[in-house]
């Protein structure tokens, strides 16, 4: 019983390209993820402290993505982030959360969280204001949104003006380079992998006909029935014998 329950608990386990090893959990549906920080992480407008916490994809647009962080338990909302679809050539079997480079002494900035087995995940968005220290401590262009929209990361649901979600979807979203200057969103993400194998097409289902014996050319087509020459026939053996009665007779 305990072998059991000691390999069911190792194949829930996920290991993370961080420094230390934290838990992982992940569902299906809607990404869920349970991820155990060691150190304090810093993502889009609030630092986490060492602890677990859950991470789930709520709404997954085709541009622009809406992640919640909450506590492990559901109770407590954390931010409400969005991201913008990021790729990997390859899907790796466990969480995978990058990291930005730090500055000494700060919490390192999450950039990056793909589910087991995907090759597309999430790429965080941060305020602009961030976003510039970010590009200037990595030397690499960071995508952002307006300071202003920020707000709504933290904003608690209950007393919003309108779902934090929905007005980050409106938000625009572009990108810093390490010079502080606004570039183009495509300068920052990362480009979908080319070249995927395509799908193998299904083998064509074909019906097959039964077997038919070539005709020869030396002979003829049979008629569709044999009906009609017994019909003749009989009309032909009847007269003769109402004639033979006749002359039957005469001759008498």
């Amino acid at each position: 019983m305990k072998s059991w329950l000691l390999a069911t608990l190792l194949f829930g386990v996920a290991v993370l390209t961080i420094p230390y090893p934290p838990n992982a959990k992940a569902d299906e549906w809607d990404k869920k993820s349970v991820i155990t920080f060691m150190e304090p992480v810093e993502l889009p407008g609030v630092v986490l402290s060492p602890g677990t916490y859950e991470f789930k994809l709520l709404d997954s647009a085709a541009d622009r993505h809406i992640v919640q962080v909450l506590s492990k338990d559901e109770t407590k909302l954390y931010a409400t982030i969005l991201a913008i679809p990021d790729y990997r050539l390859t899907p790796a079997p466990e969480t995978i959360v990058k990291f930005e480079e730090r500055s000494k002494g700060a919490p390192e900035a999450i950039k990056e969280w793909f589910y087991p087995g995907d090759n597309t995940g999430q790429e965080f968005a941060y305020p602009q204001s961030r976003g510039v220290e970010l590009a200037k401590t990595t030397n690499q262009n960071v995508v952002t949104i307006p300071n202003a929209t920020a707000k709504n990361i933290t904003e608690p649901v209950k007393t919003a003006q309108e779902p934090p979600a929905v007005a980050l979807k409106r938000a625009p979203v572009t990108a810093v380079n390490p010079q502080g200057a606004q570039v183009e969103i495509a300068q920052a993400a990362t480009p979908k992998p080319s070249g995927t194998p395509a799908a193998k097409p299904a083998p064509a289902q074909t019906a097959t006909a039964p077997a038919t014996k070539p005709k020869s050319s030396a002979q003829l087509p049979k008629t569709a029935s044999q009906l009609p020459l017994i019909f003749l026939l009989g009309v032909v053996s009847l007269g003769l014998s109402v004639g033979l009665r006749s002359l039957a007779k005469r001759a008498g």
